[in-house]
């Protein structure tokens, strides 16, 4: 006899529980989601679920020091050039003398 979607639904629950199976969720923007959907068109997977699984399972294969490549994520790195700084240093002296705050000094300017 076929059991009735109760049936089904407690047992689910309970293999839940055996596995100790927890619900991951996340949200990603276009950019990511269509990384992903790229990974699992090469690789034909069809489950969100089992790409992401892939991808945990794989990343940790390679161990603590060739997962770090593949966890790593891309930063900006900021580089601020001569001319931002040399504005920047002009502006905090010109606001310096506008307004010294409890100072005794003013900043000297150099020429050149």
């Amino acid at each position: 006899m076929a059991m009735d979607g109760k049936a089904r639904s407690a047992k689910a629950a309970q293999k839940r529980i055996e596995f100790d199976e927890k619900e991951l969720r996340h949200r990603c923007r276009l950019g990511t989601r269509q990384m992903l959907d790229e990974l699992m068109a090469w690789n034909d997977i069809k489950e969100i679920s089992e790409a992401v699984q892939n991808l945990i399972r794989n990343a940790h294969a390679l161990g603590p020091t060739l997962s770090y490549q593949a966890m790593e994520s891309p930063r900006h790195k900021v580089k601020i050039s001569e001319t931002v700084a040399r504005m920047f240093r002009n502006e905090s002296l010109a606001e310096l003398r506008r307004d010294p705050g409890d100072q005794s000094f003013f900043p000297e300017t150099r020429k050149g």
